[in-house]
């Protein structure tokens, strides 16, 4: 397990995602061997995925051969809807990059049966060969997805029914109505995040200290479902200076000590392609 310390949420964002355009590039992704991305939704990976636009503009990356599966989805919400997570993807990061549309997976959540979509989700991520990189963000309780506490840790792609502080803390993208926020999502489980290869867990926000804290320095619990990527044997936690405020002295002293360690896994490289052509 690494954590990586930064000073703020903007220098979250791009080191995050210069790891992502590293890992892709590494990988050298081509029309019989696509890289496959998990990704989230909220107001965490936005400041990364701006970064991986400013990537794929410069042409550092590309996502023609990239395949991606999105963590969850709210039930019932047109997909048209501005707060539904096709529509965030779409504006957020598809829309501006050159993915092929059939390449970008994101759960139904109006479909006839929600529960044949979770297991549809499930054998397209094994069709696709596993997840690459499954990239995270988390809740001020730990959840990670829509696994709020108490959910299985060995859990998979299924209807979830949000805990009320997960809709109070929705409901901002509501006009603060909690009557439009939705109370079921579909979502992968933590054991569908556990079986990718890699998994980048983004924290940053005082509010999420406490998270951070249970993440990485309590026991492996089922009500703090972060804690599970503890046992995950290539899990990168990427947090900022505010979101290590509950942490002890000594966990962060030892973790900035790796820190030129780290760095290098971020050091721009020329991808593979481009070495061949030339």
């Amino acid at each position: 397990m690494r954590l990586v310390i930064l000073d703020d949420y903007d220098k979250v964002s791009l080191w995050a995602a210069k790891y992502i355009r590293n890992k892709i590039n590494e990988f050298n992704p081509g029309p019989e061997k696509f890289f496959v991305l998990g990704l989230p939704t909220g107001s965490t990976p936005l400041g990364t995925y701006k970064k991986l636009i400013e990537f794929y503009k410069s042409g550092a990356l590309s996502f023609k051969y990239v395949k991606t599966f999105n963590m969850d989805e709210y039930v019932n919400l047109p997909r048209d809807h501005p707060e539904s997570y096709h529509s965030f993807m779409w504006e957020n990061l598809f829309k501006h990059i050159d993915i092929d549309p059939k390449n970008a997976h994101i759960l139904d959540g109006n479909a006839e049966d929600v529960i044949k979509e979770c297991q549809s989700f499930e054998d397209k991520i094994k069709e696709a060969g596993g997840v690459n990189l499954f990239v995270g963000g988390i809740g001020p309780d730990g959840h990670i997805a829509f696994n709020e506490p108490g959910s299985s840790l060995v859990s998979r792609t299924r209807v979830k029914t949000l805990a009320q502080d997960t809709i109070l803390a929705n409901a901002r993208f509501f006009d603060n109505d909690l009557s439009q926020v939705p109370r079921q999502a579909l979502t992968v489980g933590v054991g569908t995040v556990m079986d990718a290869e890699e998994v980048m867990i983004l924290i940053t926000g005082a509010h999420k200290s406490y998270a951070l804290h249970k993440a990485i320095e309590g026991g492996v619990s089922h009500m703090w479902t972060v804690s599970a990527f503890q046992q995950h044997p290539k899990t990168i936690f990427i947090c900022d200076e505010d979101a290590t405020l509950e942490l002890k002295v000594r966990t962060v002293k030892y973790f900035k000590g790796l820190m030129e360690i780290h760095n290098k896994l971020v050091e721009e490289r020329v991808p593979t392609a481009q070495l061949t052509e030339s």
